[in-house]
């Protein structure tokens, strides 16, 4: 929602709460800010239908089953909005807050765990607990006639903003928007299992919902599944499914899903996962001998390719999965992971890789690029879809010349740019009408020979080649005339500052 300047009430929203931060650490704060800002959705929402149902003679405005059909969660009455707001200005406020989250977690199990209960503590200032309430006070979240997914935006674009002030650790519970939606849009999760094994607070649930009800199917149309070591990030991510109304099986645990799979027997059709970059604490040598590793042991200092094992280890036999891990994935033969690689080549797991451009995420200058995975690459039909035989063939697409600078220090996909990524990538798997063709410098269908050839790396820019230069239709004669008198001129003045230099030396007495 624009305020006609480019400025929109999200990022007014998020500047005006950030001034009230003072100086609480943002990976504090963010916590603060967004349990409120679900605190005010939820009661809004509740007295909403509490007023409608107030004017209906027929009806029970205390009636739980009147808000529960209408998937409305109950507020009991010490945690609605506007007793908070009352007393705003009050020195116990955090202490309410505390206790208003605590009584919705006990009216409503599903919630139980996820609110944050921490507003009493005595390093949270009051005064910026009543600011906050004030300000999300006075912004309508649950009014008719508002975007539907208004609250949900408001939501995201909050945990962006947070992630790019806390740099590196704002990175390991968000993947910013254009690089999830690029592999949701290559991936097409329409209908199916979902899967993310470290989801951090559900982005890529959330932008797979927005693809199936862009398509013209529902909420619901997919079955969401996904596991968080971070109960804090758990938390958040939570609390964004639920504004958004999305049903998930999303668990977390401290171990993670390398120690402790929270699915070990499930299979899924589409898997989304941006894994910590490089991660060496993954407890590699505790799982030297895992089914899951199926083209070779993972290195112990470096989780890349247990995160692809494992995540192929859950895909099902029609499945596709994209991930998001660092460049050196694609080429590094340390410890063994060019041998897993060219295992995974060789068993044609490898559909596509995309090289990233740089800067494409909070905190971390390292490159990134995308691995899309799938078991059966014949020809045939997969998840409803008549796709070509690609086995034999790998598509590489270099996208490190694309995207824009949104600011100084992060670059995103335009959304014409994520749709060109995808849509080259659904004509090379034969999906659509548009017949798929190389593109020098962008992209290139490729001999798997020829990635053995190169010593089985899967660097983009080794197979697309240079592109063409483009044509701006002077003839080349035209163009060398041109080109040659502008050179002889330049040689001309170089004669005549080499004299001129040549003069001055002698003047000074530097002369022949």
């Amino acid at each position: 929602m624009s305020n006609g300047n480019g400025e929109t009430l999200e990022s007014r929203l998020m500047a005006a709460a950030n001034r009230m931060r003072g100086s609480m650490d943002p990976g504090e704060y963010k916590h603060i800010a967004l349990g409120l800002l679900f605190l005010r959705y939820v009661s809004q929402a509740f007295e909403a239908k509490q007023s409608e149902l107030a004017q209906d003679e027929l009806a029970d405005p205390e009636d739980r089953d009147e808000y529960e059909s209408e998937n409305l969660f109950w507020v009991p009455g010490e945690a609605r909005w506007s007793k908070l707001q009352a007393n705003a200005r009050s020195p116990e406020i955090g202490q309410m807050i505390d206790k208003a989250m605590q009584a919705i977690e006990e009216e409503n199990p599903s919630l139980k765990g996820i609110l944050p209960k921490e507003f009493g503590r005595p390093s949270i200032d009051p005064n910026m607990l009543g600011g906050l309430i004030d300000l999300f006070g006075n912004v309508n979240m649950y009014e008719e006639g508002a975007p539907p997914d208004w609250i949900g935006r408001v939501y995201e674009y909050c945990i962006g903003s947070f992630a790019s002030q806390e740099g590196k650790r704002g990175g390991e519970f968000y993947t910013p928007k254009s690089v999830v939606s690029t592999l949701v849009e290559m991936i097409e999760p329409f209908g199916g299992r979902v899967y993310d094994p470290c989801a951090g607070t559900g982005g890529m649930f959330v932008q797979s919902e927005r693809f199936v009800e862009k398509h013209g199917g529902r909420i619901g149309d997919i079955a969401v599944y996904g596991q968080e070591r971070t109960h804090t990030t758990w938390r958040l991510g939570m609390m964004n499914l639920v504004i958004r109304g999305i049903e998930a099986d999303f668990r977390w645990n401290a171990q993670g899903s390398f120690l402790k799979d929270a699915f070990p027997d499930e299979r899924f059709d589409f898997i989304l996962a941006n894994p910590p970059f490089n991660d060496s604490e993954w407890d590699g040598d505790q799982l030297r001998d895992d089914g899951r590793w199926r083209y070779g042991i993972p290195p112990a200092g470096n989780a890349n390719f247990a995160w692809l094992q494992h995540i192929l280890y859950h895909l099902s036999p029609g499945g596709v999965a994209g991930v998001v891990l660092a460049n050196g994935s694609m080429s590094s033969n340390q410890s063994g992971e060019g041998e897993i690689r060219q295992n995974m080549i060789e068993d044609e797991v490898v559909d596509a890789m995309v090289a990233l451009p740089s800067l494409m995420f909070y905190g971390t200058q390292i490159p990134a690029c995308l691995w899309i995975l799938a078991k059966d690459r014949s020809d045939g039909v997969a998840l409803g879809t008549e796709l070509r035989d690609r086995r034999g063939e790998i598509l590489f697409i270099d996208a490190r010349n694309m995207g824009y600078m949104a600011t100084r220090t992060f670059r995103e996909f335009s959304q014409e740019e994520i749709d060109k990524i995808a849509r080259t990538y659904h004509a090379w798997r034969g999906e659509t009408d548009v017949e798929y063709e190389d593109v020098p410098g962008f992209c290139r269908s490729t001999p798997a020979d020829e990635a053995r050839e190169h010593g089985h790396v899967l660097t983009p820019g080794r197979y697309v080649g240079a592109a063409e230069a483009e044509d701006d239709g002077i003839p080349f004669d035209e163009k060398m005339s041109e080109l040659s008198a502008k050179l002889y001129e330049q040689f001309d003045k170089a004669q005549e500052l080499e004299e001129t230099i040549k003069e001055n030396l002698e003047v000074l007495g530097y002369g022949r």
